[in-house]
This record gives structure tokens, sequence and C-alpha cells, in this order.
């Protein structure tokens, strides 16, 4: 019988796995990018400001929002996106925690 993923991994792992999963597309990473280079909500397509199909947009957003990473209003005549930023600063820490791990003794050497 072949374990879930639930009994293969703790939660810290799915976690961190769920949120490289979203980030792990480089449109919603560009979203981001922009929605943080705006420094405040932005009202409006943002695909026109982006080099990607309102679709594609729509579709990305909507990955966003789920994971909470952006909250507002996605789809609809209005139109307002921002960055959580309360999940912004979870997922810094998410990463920062992944990332230390790999932290490595100053004369380390592996041959």
């Amino acid at each position: 019988m072949v374990a879930s993923k639930k009994e293969l991994f703790d939660d810290v792992l799915q976690q961190q796995a769920n949120l490289f999963k979203v980030l792990g597309h480089p449109a919603r990473l560009q979203i981001i990018r922009f929605l943080a280079e705006t420094k405040t909500c932005y009202s409006g397509d943002i695909s026109e400001d982006l080099p990607l199909g309102r679709t594609t947009v729509n579709q990305h957003l909507k990955e966003l929002k789920n994971a909470g990473i952006i909250r507002g209003q996605v789809g609809g005549s209005k139109k307002d996106y921002c960055l959580d930023l309360v999940k912004v600063e979870e997922m810094m820490k998410i990463m920062r925690e992944f990332l230390d791990e790999f932290k490595q003794p100053e004369k380390f050497c592996c041959r």
C-alpha cells in the first residue's frame, strides 16, 4: 500500500511545498513583483501592464488569491488587487526556515 503525502511528510514540509508550488510559475512571480513595485493597491486590469493575456493573468491571480498572497476582488467589473503583507511576511519566514536548513559549516567539503 502506498502512503499518502500527509503520512509521508510533516505539516511544515507540506506548507513549504504548497508555497513553492504557487510561486513556481514565472507569471505569478511577475504579478507579485508588479504589485510589490506599485507599493499600493492596484485598481484596473493588470494584464494591461504585463506582457500576458487577460485570461492568463486572471488564472494566475486566482491561484495567488486562493493561496492568500493577494487580496481584493478578482473578477467582476471592478478589479482591485493588493499583496497581503501579513501573508508575504509569513512566506518570507517559511522560505527563510527552509533555506536555513542548508547552511553549511564554513569548512564544509563534499567529495
